[in-house]
């Protein structure tokens, strides 16, 4: 009975810094973001609202990213409150070894992390998307839109004073495939239809070797070589909705199904999907990792020096993610390794501490 009244002022002790820390981190986040929209806007007329709601709703997207090191630093801050009076002694005298302490941190750690996939996550990134909308209003290229159906490609590409409408049904290559382009005037008033079976789209000046262009009523004349100015290049395409971070997992899953239908590369987005599936492993492996650190080193060191160690240990860590991450979108490992690697490594290297931890 002593043992689960310990366990459960433990866990409560490790959610309690968790949320403290969490808010922490938060308000550093909303004091940084609100200068970059305040920058955004300086040159628009707007509201100074704008830039703190826009702030707030990007803020949660922002702290979903950085939960790992979060957790990490949560975790150090908790081996020095229960060893600020001794209490890890005397846990172990009610039979609570180092092994089931950090086994029971780490669980409560993959427990809270599968609520923040299942609920933060969604709640975040619907945030997200509601921020880059508004923004996008307020966006230079506000006139050249581009988006993904169950029909392909759509584009609107205002350009001289001519709207145009752009459909294909995929890319290949530098390719687009079965195109359409209605062109209409700045009044809406239809120009002329141009329908081919390909154009490339190397640079933002199209080739169309063939075309059949038709004008109104009048007949369908056969045009080749034409160059077709656009805002949008091959580059510009493949980052379409790039922020997968504003895509809650459905949305995720039904743009997968849509870049299939595109022929575009679905990498990026099994990436993003294996990150959300791995991500309450990632949180409990990273308190684990903490732990055993903390574990085996003094507990008499100041403050500064753990905050000091978290900030390196996190700045290794992401880099090990980056690196990872280069590799799986380069092709020379397979996207779910890549996501998978760094917590392997991580994983190991905690088993390695593990050793003998009740000696500590």
């Amino acid at each position: 009975m002593l043992i689960k009244t310990y366990q459960k002022y433990l866990i409560s002790t490790f959610i309690k810094l968790l949320l403290q820390i969490t808010f922490v981190f938060f308000s550093l986040i909303i004091i940084l973001n609100i200068f970059e929209e305040i920058s955004y806007f300086k040159e628009l007329n707007t509201s100074f609202v704008y830039p703190i709601v826009l702030t707030f709703l990007n803020s949660p997207s922002i702290v979903y990213d950085i939960f790992p090191f979060i957790f990490l630093i949560t975790t150090l801050f908790f081996f020095i409150k229960i060893s600020e009076k001794n209490e890890l002694n005397i846990y172990k005298r009610y039979g609570l070894t180092n092994f089931q302490l950090l086994k029971l941190i780490t669980f409560t750690s993959f427990l809270v992390g599968f609520l923040i996939v299942s609920f933060f996550y969604t709640f975040s990134s619907k945030l997200k998307h509601l921020h880059l909308e508004i923004k996008n209003k307020y966006s230079t290229d506000n006139k050249y839109l581009a988006v993904i159906t169950e029909n392909g490609l759509w584009i609107k590409d205002e350009i001289d004073n001519v709207v145009n409408i752009i459909n294909a049904d995929r890319i290949s290559g530098n390719l687009l495939i079965n195109v359409s382009i209605t062109q209409f005037d700045k009044n809406f008033e239809l120009i002329q239809n141009i329908n081919t079976e390909e154009v490339d789209i190397s640079s933002y000046d199209w080739f169309i070797k063939k075309a059949k262009i038709s004008k109104g009523n009048l007949k369908e004349v056969d045009v080749k070589n034409i160059i077709f100015k656009s805002h949008f290049d091959l580059e510009k395409i493949n980052n379409l909705f790039s922020n997968l971070s504003s895509l809650t997992y459905w949305q995720l899953k039904k743009l997968k199904k849509d870049y299939k239908l595109l022929g575009y590369s679905t990498l990026n987005i099994k990436t993003h999907i294996e990150k959300i599936y791995s991500y309450p492993i990632y949180l409990s492996i990273m308190t684990l990792f903490a732990g055993i650190i903390m574990l085996n080193i003094k507990f008499n060191k100041p403050v500064i020096f753990h905050i000091i160690l978290g900030i390196l240990l996190s700045v290794v860590i992401y880099y090990i993610n980056y690196f990872s991450n280069i590799l799986g979108e380069s092709g020379k490992i397979s996207t779910t390794f890549s996501v998978w690697m760094p917590l392997l490594i991580l994983s190991l290297v905690s088993s390695i501490g593990l050793v003998k931890i009740n000696e500590k």
